[in-house]
């Protein structure tokens, strides 16, 4: 039969009772036309209304099955066709079809899922609520000698997997065993490819990255890495990349770091560090972000330090001073920052010459970098007076420093800038390096960060403008005076909404400021001591004292 009318009106009587060979005859010639002109006969079979019968022809028992889930596959390759396939009610019996263990049905079926819900995030989230997940896993594992399966099942895992509420059921599956396991018997480059775009969506949840770790995918990983890592060939140097890309991926997990790194002992944390000297970027990066990712908690940090990791990432960076790669060196200063949080590991870097190695790249103009320096600074000198009065009297830094608090297109660049200012005050406790930052001119940020949305950052910026007002009052008195701190002071203690330490603060800084005789007047004429009695019935008793000994200070000079 090849008269695709006919074949139409034959289908919209179809009943129950209908021979199977004629309706094979007439599904073939629809199939005949799809092949010929997909988009013109899925017009035709959308205005004929045979979808709706289609819908009752899906059945396990019926030997045309695998015929009508091809032809729903086929038209619905074209996006005008996708709605009215769900109008037609054709999800639930392609979903039951899933089921079957018919190998050809099962694969036209998977592509009619597919295409009809195509991009549909809604119609997805639909599949996974009637529970396709276990059951797609569960056919991988029977069927993987299946070629034809196996990749409709990878790439129905693949769209399933970008939507967060899929990875909660994945995760009570064993799809982890079944990906590594096809994933051992992969040796061509697009099949390996296919895997690796199921398990990046899928490794970004915690708990089945630890159990892609149990079941072996990192020694899979490794052994990429050893194949491809000498290798100029395209496909090589793509797999090299997301091998090692979804090693770092693995180790953001909190257990399946710790898993691998083994009390600094594991084969798996060796490899990585043999990375950081490699000749290859891509792997110098995986390294290093894989040691900013060990470098998650104080016992990892404090290992690593000891055993020598500080010199190979200053090495590494020294290889990327002159036009380096820009994420070789955010990477580094990732992990240094990490390594620079525990107590005891600072004053073992700052002598390592962690922070001569940093400052090598304040000339970088490249945002990600200098907000890793800044912050790795910042970590280091943390309780490290000689450090911060160091770094607070070099000129060229400070001088940066203030350069980048005006970067308002970097709100992460001019954050650390002023904290960092903030913190080489606080930690030195030192004239020479109030008066360099005052030279450089530096207070006027200090003053606009009390001002800040984030009261750690107000806090710091208080408690250094106190030290700035104790120490170098008369260096730094017409800058505070130009930048209206006395102002933004009495907008802190007025507003109610300023937290308890803000107020705090602001009190013990009007007391140092009175030291000035013009600051002295502006805090006369702007009426501080009505609002400070205010705070002498304050239900935090630390803000309530402070205020009662700051009113006192201020009758007596007035």
């Amino acid at each position: 039969m090849d008269n695709l009318s006919d074949a139409l009106k034959k289908l919209q009587i179809t009943t129950t009772d209908s021979t199977e060979d004629s309706l094979e005859g007439c599904l073939d010639c629809l199939l005949q036309a799809l092949a010929q002109n997909n988009m013109e006969t899925s017009e035709k079979i959308q205005k004929s209304g045979v979808l709706q019968v289609f819908a009752s022809l899906l059945t396990p028992q019926s030997s045309c099955t695998a015929k009508v889930a091809n032809i729903i596959a086929e038209v619905a390759r074209n996006e005008f066709m996708r709605n009215p396939c769900v109008d037609a009610g054709l999800i639930p019996p392609l979903v039951q079809l899933l089921n079957c263990k018919d190998q050809e049905v099962l694969l036209q079926t998977g592509r009619a899922l597919g295409n009809i819900c195509y991009d549909s995030h809604t119609l997805q989230s639909q599949l996974i609520n009637m529970g396709v997940i276990p059951t797609l896993v569960k056919l991988l594992g029977i069927h993987c000698q299946n070629a034809a399966l196996t990749e409709m099942c990878l790439v129905a895992f693949g769209n399933l997997a970008e939507l967060e509420s899929s990875k909660e059921q994945f995760a009570y599956t064993n799809i982890a065993e079944e990906l590594v396991k096809l994933f051992k018997k992969q040796i061509e480059h697009d099949k390996k490819e296919m895997i690796f775009e199921v398990l990046a969506p899928l490794a970004e949840n915690d708990v089945i990255k630890l159990q892609l770790v149990e079941a072996g995918l990192v020694e899979c990983l490794l052994e990429i890495v050893q194949k491809t890592v000498d290798s100029d060939k395209e496909d090589d140097i793509a797999e090299l990349k997301t091998a090692s890309d979804l090693m770092v991926l693995l180790l953001l997990g909190d257990e399946s770091m710790q898993k691998l790194f083994e009390g600094g002992k594991g084969s798996v944390f060796q490899r990585v560090l043999s990375w950081i000297p490699s000749n290859s970027h891509q792997l110098q990066l995986a390294g290093a972000l894989a040691i900013a990712n060990f470098a998650r908690n104080d016992g990892n940090c404090i290992h690593m330090v000891d055993n020598g990791i500080v010199q190979k990432l200053m090495d590494l960076l020294d290889r990327h001073v002159e036009d380096g790669n820009v994420t070789v060196q955010h990477a580094a200063l990732s992990a240094l920052r990490n390594l620079a949080i525990p107590v005891v590991n600072k004053a073992k870097m700052l002598s390592a010459g962690v922070a001569e190695a940093v400052l090598k790249f304040l000339r970088s103009e490249m945002p990600p970098v200098q907000f890793k320096l800044l912050g790795t600074l910042r970590m280091l000198i943390d309780a490290q007076a000689e450090a911060a009065e160091q770094l607070g009297k070099n000129v060229k830094l400070v001088e940066r420093l203030v350069e980048w608090c005006e970067a308002k297109d970097h709100a992460g660049v001019m954050g650390e800038s002023n904290r960092l200012l903030s913190a080489l005050i606080r930690h030195s406790k030192s004239k020479d390096v109030i008066r360099t930052i005052v030279q450089s001119g530096g207070i006027k940020h200090l003053v606009t960060m009390a001002t800040s949305e984030h009261v750690i950052m107000q806090n710091e910026a208080l408690v250094a403008l106190a030290l700035i007002a104790a120490l170098e009052l008369v260096t730094a008195e017409k800058d505070l005076e130009n930048a209206q701190l006395v102002q933004i002071l009495h907008r802190l203690l007025s507003d109610d909404r300023s937290a308890p330490e803000i107020k705090y603060n602001s009190m013990v800084l009007i007391c140092a400021l009175i030291g000035s005789e013009s600051l002295q007047k502006e805090v006369q004429s702007m009426a501080f001591l009505e609002v400070v009695s205010k705070l002498r019935s304050h239900e935090n008793k630390t803000v309530a004292q402070q205020a009662s000994l700051t009113e006192q200070r201020l009758a007596v000079e007035s």
